[in-house]
């Protein structure tokens, strides 16, 4: 800072601006702008050193760590000069500070035997034969427990995610609320614009609390035993292709002990007529 004013005053004075004017506009002492320039290199050398020193023994310890271990060595820096050598070393990074949620109220994991009252959305991670990792994004309706979809790729971002909900309605519709936790795609403007225009209801779940979304916490175990843990995948092509056969089979052959031994298909026929036979 003082460098760029001083700068700035030499360029005044160059313009035929006294050199008292200069500094009381570049708002500089005159005796920082008559102090000659100086190699910080040079004159703190022997704290470069130091720094470098214990950045060789421990590459990720931060400047109070890094102090702590200079200090110990009994050099007599203090923590200013060595925290200005080290702010112009650029080893000053920015820290990453955790987003903060809002508070959760905690919500009943009550089922309403209906379809498209609630689904849920969560993600899983696997990777291929090769060690290329990859993301499913699964989506359960929790009145049916029919797969809604496994979205497969490596990266499903908030983007991805409402294209993938955006296709469903089209086959189905759209459910009254949505059961999430608190992922950067499911807490993003994007999400929550597109349930606000949609006229649906976003259920957060408490952080660190994913028995509140039981069902499809439910259905991923199920997932990960029968169709992730049991194949070894090559592509992500191939990953889709399976996934998509396995939920077929999910839905419309694999019965379900809670829904009195009915896939989730024939349960949702069920549901229909009785729906339907009541309206007569």
């Amino acid at each position: 800072m003082t460098a760029e004013k001083k700068t700035c005053a030499q360029a005044l004075v160059e313009h035929g601006i006294d050199i008292a004017s200069a500094c009381k506009l570049a708002d500089l002492s005159r005796a920082s702008y008559y102090r000659p320039e100086r190699d910080w290199r040079k004159c703190d050398a022997a704290v470069i050193d130091a720094i470098n020193n214990e950045l060789k023994r421990s590459p990720q310890a931060g400047f109070w760590k890094c102090y702590g271990r200079i200090r110990h060595k009994g050099y007599p820096f203090n923590h200013k000069r060595v925290y200005r050598v080290y702010c112009q070393m650029g080893l000053n990074l920015k820290r990453r500070v955790k987003r903060v949620l809002p508070r959760r109220i905690v919500q009943p994991l009550a089922v309403v035997a209906q379809a498209n009252h609630q689904w849920a959305l969560d993600f899983m991670h696997d990777s291929l034969y090769c060690g290329k990792r990859f993301r499913t994004l699964n989506v359960l309706d929790e009145g049916t427990r029919e797969c809604l979809a496994i979205e497969v790729d490596t990266s499903l971002p908030a983007e991805r995610v409402v294209r993938a909900l955006e296709q469903i309605k089209v086959e189905r519709g759209l459910p009254t609320q949505l059961r999430v936790d608190n992922g950067p795609e499911l807490i993003s403007a994007r999400l929550t614009d597109w349930c606000e225009e949609n006229g649906i209801r976003l259920v957060y779940i408490q952080p660190g609390k994913p028995q509140q979304n039981g069902f499809v916490e439910r259905f991923n175990g199920s997932f990960r035993r029968e169709f992730l843990n049991a194949y070894l995948f090559e592509s992500l092509t191939q990953v889709r292709e399976m996934a998509w056969f396995w939920r077929m089979d999910y839905n419309e052959e694999r019965t379900h002990e809670s829904l009195g031994h009915l896939p989730p298909a024939a349960y949702r026929a069920k549901l229909e007529n009785s729906s339907l036979e009541m309206s007569h």
